[in-house]
């Protein structure tokens, strides 16, 4: 049978085929060694399937012709091969390599790492070939790399000059005109919630009582859609980007700063534009009713989440002096959003809120620490408003037959449940189903126990990928028959496309602009989608090139840790800091280990000792190399293959570096330099 899909290669020679319209791992074929048909790694290819003859219950797939290349740019590192210069790609899915053609090839030197622009894929006799493009520093630094991921995945620091000079025109205060017929909030106390080194906010909150003794929730937004209008440069940039990038000390913005912290901004004590949503809840913390509103309002207070943390503890009596005038109501907003949780874990919301670690860097942006994010009431708080609005928008939008952009999360597959169950049941956990109830009790009866983290980790691997669509299709872990993203407009496109939406739901011009609305929504799905993927990878990958880079410092050193993964080639084990590195098979102690891929164990053939998915580890850390991010493991005592022993030192009692050292031994700067994303913003998508 000939089918079209994605070809996928891997470092080991073989890959894997996915037809066109496949959902999950389990629709991929196998690709043997020399089969791939010529294809790249993403490659749009025809292949055909026949059975495996090693297994003829297994389909596998021969590549038999390239459709479309994805692969117009390379990036590696330089090596001069007499008067040759070749690219090493910096991915091993890639070609071996890659001869770098053209006159520019001749001012290259090893060691440089640079893209290079593909000009020919080769052939059985020619190798591929490529221009010089762009370079990026000196391989092996972790400024490189980090420049050469954004480049990868197309994330653009700068902006285009036609988008930044219309942000320069961005206007530096609300017109009066503009507030004309908009709900007046300006003589209301509403407040904004965020981490104390932000600048840009979005969302501020409200909350009073009614005549009838029901809770008023206001969840105001800031009306992005307002000033970045259809079709302009500023709109078709945040397209493009669809979402901010964050990693370290640094963001990548979706929109330049003069309007996320400028205009769009919900600053204190100024006039603000904004799109809300109001809801009117029962004690139960049930929505009785709701609307959504354009609004002028103005910032009671900038509140940061250390602040509202002390003050709900009764910590600070000279703070709580100095917010007297709102602190009544955060408390009132501590207690709703108590209601809130317990709510939604009784319909069956999954508590999958594992420990954050975000990394310190000094004044140069060179990592210093690395620690573990602490979770507040506050931020439990903000987390829990903006879950119900979404709910409440995306209930409004598909009741009212809009078009929309939908946040959903769809049930786990049978394999994935399937593979549940079997890793689950060596921890003596026996999964009857994956229904919310069932994996919520799984996950309560490990809570506080050393399997908990392993346990939490298989539950959340087990579950598909949220992502965005036009249909409405549930969100799976937070048990929500409808959900989207509405409360972030100036960090992520969906948002804006649904303000979008409402905005014109709400000046009477939907009608007119359906037909446009509703293509629009498609495209802002699949785009944002895809970008997002982009953007969790890069920020995932240029993070372990600042752990690597921190571990430099501790070569040598032991540290108590925990299998994270289980391959064939061997254990990933992560520390309590977040860092996480590889302990190859060839550093266990001798003997030829069987790899249960079901199970994720790797067990010796002659002793029978068997390494699990979540068993705690003491390992040495031999090597890390800022440049790929990679941090090699070892285990004290143990003498890998081919390498010479190596003394340990002691273990360190806290599993983590200790405090005043850093990179290469600098002292961690006073201020952390790191902007966390928002509770239900940023890095947490759901």
């Amino acid at each position: 049978m000939n089918l079209q899909g994605t070809y996928q290669a891997t470092a080991r020679g073989f890959g894997f085929f996915t037809p066109e319209g496949a959902v999950g791992r389990e629709s991929d074929l196998f690709v043997p060694p020399r089969c791939d048909g010529g294809a790249w790694t993403g490659d749009k290819v025809t292949a055909q399937t026949s059975a495996d003859p090693k297994d003829p219950q297994r389909q596998i797939a021969k590549i038999t012709a390239v459709v479309e290349r994805t692969n117009r740019t390379l990036v590696g590192a330089v090596e001069r091969r007499g008067r040759e210069v070749w690219l090493q790609p910096t991915s091993d899915r890639y070609p071996n390599a890659v001869k770098v053609v053209g006159r520019s090839a001749a001012k290259l030197k090893t060691g440089d790492k640079i893209a290079v622009a593909v000009t020919s894929y080769g052939s059985a006799k020619l190798p591929p070939t490529g221009t010089f493009k762009l370079s990026f520093g000196k391989e092996g630094t972790r400024q490189a790399a980090v420049a050469a991921l954004l480049y990868e995945h197309g994330i653009d620091r700068d902006f285009p000059a036609p988008v930044a000079a219309a942000a320069q025109l961005a206007p530096q205060e609300v017109d009066p005109a503009a507030c004309t017929g908009r709900l007046d909030l300006r003589d209301k106390t509403v407040i904004t919630i965020d981490g104390a080194s932000s600048k840009d906010f979005d969302d501020a909150v409200s909350l009073e009582k009614d005549v009838e003794g029901h809770w008023v929730l206001g969840v105001h937004i800031a009306d992005v859609s307002h000033y970045v209008t259809e079709n302009s440069p500023l709109d078709l940039e945040a397209f493009h980007r669809a979402t901010s990038v964050y990693f370290a000390d640094q963001v990548v913005p979706m929109l330049p700063e003069e309007l996320s912290n400028g205009i769009c901004s919900l600053n204190p004590h100024v006039d603000r534009l904004a799109l809300s949503c109001i809801m009117t809840m029962d004690a139960c913390g049930q929505v009785l009713d709701h609307k959504i509103v354009k609004t002028v309002l103005r910032s009671t207070e900038r509140m940061t989440y250390d602040d509202c943390n002390i003050l709900l503890k009764d910590q600070d009596p000279a703070l709580a002096e100095r917010y007297a005038h709102i602190l009544p109501m955060l408390r009132d907003m501590a207690g709703l959003a108590r209601v809130l949780e317990k709510s939604r874990r009784a319909r069956g919301a999954l508590d999958l809120e594992s420990q954050e670690c975000y990394i310190v860097c000094d004044e140069t942006g060179a990592p210093v620490d690395i620690r573990v994010r602490e979770t507040g009431e506050s931020e439990k708080l903000i987390e829990s408003f903006m879950l119900s609005a979404n709910e409440c928008v995306a209930e409004h939008l598909k009741k009212a037959g809009l078009p929309a952009v939908y946040r959903v999360h769809e049930k786990p597959s049978e394999d994935k449940v399937t593979n549940l169950k079997a890793m689950l049941a060596p921890l003596g956990i026996d999964l009857k189903q994956a229904d919310n109830g069932s994996l919520q009790k799984v996950l309560e009866s490990v809570k506080g126990t050393p399997q908990a983290p392993a346990v939490h980790t298989m539950v959340l691997r087990s579950l598909m990928k949220a992502r965005y669509d036009t249909e409405n299709l549930g969100h799976f872990g937070l048990a929500a028959k409808y959900y989207c993203h509405f409360t972030s407009p100036i960090r992520r496109y969906p948002d804006l496309m649904v303000h979008r939406i409402l905005t014109a739901l709400l000046d009477g011009s939907l009608e007119q602009k359906k037909g446009k609305l509703t293509a629009a929504a498609d495209r802002a799905a699949k785009q944002s989608s895809d970008r997002e993927v982009h953007a969790m990878t890069a920020e995932r990958d240029i993070e372990k090139c600042y752990m690597a880079e921190f571990m430099t410092a501790y070569i040598g050193e032991t540290f108590r840790g925990s299998v994270t993964g289980v391959t064939k080639f061997g254990l990933f084990v992560g520390l309590p800091n977040g860092v996480e590195g590889l302990l190859p098979v060839t550093a266990l102690p001798d003997d030829r280990y069987e790899y249960d891929e079901v199970r994720m164990t790797l067990t010796g053939a002659r002793t029978k000792f068997t390494y699990t998915f979540g068993m705690p580890l003491e390992v040495l850390c031999a090597a890390a190399n800022p440049g790929s991010g990679q941090i090699d493991f070892t285990l004290p005592g143990v003498v890998p293959i081919s390498q010479p022993a190596r003394p340990a030192k002691p273990v360190k009692e806290a599993g983590r570096p200790p405090k005043g050292r850093g990179g290469r031994g600098r002292k961690p700067s006073s201020k952390p330099g790191y902007r966390p994303p928002k509770p239900g913003k940023g890095k947490k998508k759901r």
